[in-house]
């Protein structure tokens, strides 16, 4: 019977649907507040944003941790009452009965825990990481290279947090991780070093980056050189052979040409002058056997031979100065001698009048 049950079953069932209510009112209130993003990850220097949602529940303050330390109090009815750091504070959410946390340039030092609570409610934690960008070094600058020559590149990533990924990459094309080796070293500060070498078979002309990248950087941050192939223009030496060599025996047979047309002419130049200098020198010495005949009246040896150029000169300038030569006579205009006898073998003896003499040179009469 049921009333022969013993009281205590009784007492526990009460017990049971009590704490199934009450268990129920705990949920409902839970699920009244929602912390978004749940994990946010960020760049040391960048700002972080958390959105804590309220949905009709009753609150009177809202206070934010950040690694179990309130940095932000504020009031439903009277907004943000505290904020003692001036690198935190919080906005008014759009939609919703809810507030914006806002970290500015935020720091290793804040990684960790924030948390949205209601007094007396709830709370909510979400989890903030920060990572650190470092630098990227190619030590080597542009390279010039023979075609199938084997180069080598060095490429640093320095000052990361987490350990950076390192990629290589070729005209834009991704190497596989088997052509390079990777090496990483943490340094002071809970900062990665990871260093990397390449080495590669120079065939034609490229880009060469090295990349390096956390996953709260945007794009990765790259380093680059210039790889010159100075023989890629050969690309088939048989075909090339042939037209080669005929080039060659064409360009030395046109400078063979053009030196035997240089050397043909400078050869003609120089007979035509030599030719126009004979002609003015026979001019010139007609001229002057002219000029003494007519100074004697009589006729020119034919057989006379002028000494010197410079003679010849002197009797010129006595001509046209009628000056008188010392190496010369003076005759009459008009010879007046006795008998002249052609067996004497001897030179005509002339005399000069004392008023009108020239200065004329010894020629032989017959």
């Amino acid at each position: 019977m049921i009333n022969g049950l013993p009281p205590f079953k009784c007492i526990t069932m009460d017990n049971f649907v009590l704490s199934v209510v009450l268990l129920l009112c705990g949920t409902q209130v839970s699920a009244l507040i929602k912390l978004s993003p749940a994990g946010l990850t960020v760049l040391s220097g960048d700002e972080a944003r958390f959105t804590c949602s309220v949905q009709s529940a009753k609150w009177d303050v809202m206070l934010w941790e950040l690694n179990n330390t309130v940095v932000v109090t504020i009031s439903r009815i009277h907004g943000v009452l505290s904020s003692p750091n001036p690198n935190v504070t919080a906005e008014k959410s759009r939609d919703g009965d809810g507030w914006v946390f806002v970290l500015k340039s935020v720091e290793r030092l804040h990684e960790g825990q924030v948390s949205c609570n209601l007094e007396g409610n709830d709370k909510k934690t979400a989890i903030l990481f920060v990572q650190e960008r470092g630098t990227v070094n190619v030590f080597e600058d542009n390279v010039v290279a023979l075609k199938g020559q084997l180069v080598q590149f060095k490429c640093d990533a320095v000052g990361w947090y987490p350990e950076p990924s390192l990629d290589w990459e070729v005209n834009g094309k991704k190497l596989s991780q088997s052509e390079y080796n990777l090496i990483s070293e943490e340094t002071g500060k809970s900062l990665f070093t990871v260093s990397s070498n390449l080495s590669m078979t120079a065939t034609k002309s490229s880009r060469v980056d090295c990349l390096a990248s956390v996953s709260a950087l945007p794009m990765p941050l790259m380093g680059g050189i210039r790889l010159t192939v100075v023989a890629e223009v050969v690309q088939d030496e048989d075909n090339c052979t042939v037209p080669l060599a005929v080039t060659s025996s064409l360009t030395a047979l046109l400078l063979l040409l053009l030196l035997c047309i240089c050397f043909v002419l400078w050869y003609r130049r120089r007979q035509a002058k030599r030719s126009t200098q004979d002609a003015i020198r026979c001019a010139e010495s007609n001229n002057g056997q002219s000029l003494a005949a007519e100074s004697t009246g009589g006729r020119v040896n034919l057989g006379y031979v002028s000494t010197t150029d410079a003679v010849y000169k002197e009797l010129m300038k006595g001509i046209h100065s009628q000056m008188d030569f010392v190496s010369v006579d003076k005759v009459p205009d008009v010879v007046t001698s006795s008998s002249l006898s052609l067996h004497s073998g001897g030179h005509a003896q002339v005399g000069l009048s004392d008023g009108n003499s020239k200065n004329i040179r010894r020629v032989t009469t017959v």
